[in-house]
């Protein structure tokens, strides 16, 4: 879809043509399935349908168009992925809101944040192949040197990773969803790497797709 026909499928779509919607919403469907991909929880994967966030989302997106440009949205894919990480977050709450809730106090650590959740999907996709009893001290040994790794960046360089590596962001597009310049989001992509290429080199399989 060239930028002219997603420019004059956005204008019709807030003036209320819902097949406009249902277009664009086409166009990065697969796209925004690779977002539900990595940030839906794990204890969830095996009880809600990806497709019925998508759903959800979508719905949502219906709701808030008319706010498209006073969210000062410049792409409809960012727009998009910023209501579906919002129905992510509902997904959650409503699903895992009490043990959460439960974690923290015996825990007594801070409020969750955003990269509470993107450094354990992180870890989790990581070495999410590790499945077999023979690879299960590997995925411990691995999960503890990516945690510390991981513990050594940023919230934002954590997010610039996952963003360009698992959800394939390009630097502009993350670049505007941290809004941020590109030059910061292609320098904090290659620090972040940096940080933890040597624990990535060691994973199985890790880079062989």
């Amino acid at each position: 879809m060239t930028t002219e026909n997603e420019a004059e499928l956005i204008d019709r779509a807030i003036h209320g043509d819902e097949e406009a919607l249902a277009l664009l919403f086409s166009a990065h469907r697969e796209r925004l399935r690779r977002v539900v991909a990595f940030r839906l929880h794990p204890k969830l994967r095996s009880r809600v349908d990806p497709d019925d966030i998508l759903q959800e989302a979508y719905l949502n997106a219906a709701q808030r168009l008319g706010r498209f440009l006073h969210d000062g949205a410049h792409s409809f894919f960012i727009w998009m992925r910023l209501i579906l990480n919002q129905t992510l977050a509902d997904v959650h709450r409503r699903h895992l809101g009490a043990q959460i809730r439960d974690a923290r106090r015996e825990a007594r650590s801070r409020p969750a944040s955003m990269g509470d959740s993107t450094s354990l999907s992180l870890t989790v996709h990581l070495i999410g192949h590790l499945t077999s009893p023979s690879q299960a001290a590997l995925r411990e040994e691995l999960s503890e040197k990516i945690d510390d790794a991981l513990s050594t960046m940023s919230e934002l360089d954590q997010e610039v990773l996952a963003m360009r590596h698992f959800e394939e962001l390009s630097n502009s597009e993350i670049a505007a969803a941290l809004e941020i310049s590109e030059q910061a989001a292609a320098m904090r992509y290659i620090r972040a790497l940096g940080r933890i290429r040597d624990i990535l080199v060691t994973i199985p399989g890790f880079g062989d797709e």
